[in-house]
């Protein structure tokens, strides 16, 4: 009688926890600007997302990508040139983005998703490879020079974004918006087949689910995600460049990954505040930045090896 009457106070007590762990994060997000350069967090809340998507696909799918450069930086370039070009509403450019960015993940899923391990993860670096040569040799994209000067205008014809705080609130409220979708992904039965397939594919498929489709809804999931952080980017930076789409962001967001912990919600977001910071703080000191990542993921992998947050978890257990 007493485990029964427990388990609905820790339920109670997991949500209340969670609520002010929500609450704690939207004063930090409101505070943060009176602080920190609001460019640089914003730059910080890109990523994060972008690490955050990339973790659903690896963490919780089991999936390792080497292309998510390619729905990052492709949401970028739609979003720019819709922007730009089609004088589409800011607001408008980023939900393009996004969506042009689902469906490369359609298209990149749908061949992929036919291999397992590491002839999944070579599917996608090839796969992410021919994308960037397209965007390479695309009108649209002026090849090296890329997309600049994209204008950020009015938000639904009333927000001007070209006030920095203003852009501020509007690239919080993405990444709100889109951990928000993380977290409730995770914490659903569909999250809950996919934790299934990671752990133990064939024993999942012996009982029902079937594995394609459930890799394949993940890979699009976690694309598109990744397609409107990077559609944010491009506002926030108003540029899109082929430096979007390079395979080196696809490591980029591998790393932030690893360092913060691949497995856990908030892990990503603390690996990618860790390295964009590193970056912005390093690049003008005349030191290798790419030495000191080098470093510190080797540093990684000796001592923590479940990342920082999953390091925590394993101590506090």
């Amino acid at each position: 009688m007493s485990e029964t009457a427990s388990t609905p106070a820790k339920a109670a007590r997991g949500t209340l926890l969670g609520w002010l762990i929500c609450a704690a994060l939207v004063i930090a997000l409101i505070a943060a600007p009176y602080f920190f350069y609001p460019v640089f967090l914003m730059k910080l809340l890109c990523f994060a997302l972008f690490a955050s998507a990339f973790n659903l696909l690896l963490g919780y799918t089991g999936l390792l990508s080497f292309g998510h450069a390619t729905f990052f930086g492709g949401a970028a370039y739609a979003t720019a040139h819709s922007v730009k070009i089609w004088g589409f509403d800011p607001v408008l450019g980023i939900l393009f983005g996004t969506a042009a960015a689902a469906v490369m993940g359609l298209l990149m899923g749908i061949i992929a998703i036919r291999r397992q391990g590491i002839y999944f993860a070579m599917s996608t670096l090839a796969l992410s490879q021919m994308a960037y040569f397209l965007f390479l040799r695309a009108p649209f994209t002026n090849a090296e020079d890329g997309i600049q000067n994209v204008p950020r205008g009015y938000a639904l014809g009333l927000l001007d974004l070209s006030d920095p705080m203003a852009m501020y609130g509007l690239t919080a409220v993405v990444f709100l918006f889109g951990m928000g979708i993380i977290w409730r992904v995770i914490h659903s039965p569909f999250g809950q087949v996919l934790l299934a397939l990671r752990e133990n594919e064939t024993r999942a498929i012996s009982l029902g689910y079937r594995a394609d489709r459930y890799k394949l809804g993940a890979f699009v999931l976690s694309a598109t995600l990744a397609g409107l952080a990077g559609a944010t980017k491009a506002l926030v930076f108003q540029i899109a460049t082929l430096t979007d789409v390079a395979w080196q962001m696809s490591g980029e967001v591998i790393l932030m990954s690893l360092l913060g912990g691949v497995g856990t919600f908030s892990g990503p977001t603390v690996g990618a505040i860790l390295i964009v910071t590193i970056q912005n703080y390093t690049a003008t000191s005349g030191f290798p930045v790419l030495v000191i990542l080098g470093l510190l993921f080797i540093v990684c992998v000796l001592t923590f090896r479940s990342g920082i947050v999953g390091e925590i978890r394993k101590r506090l257990r």
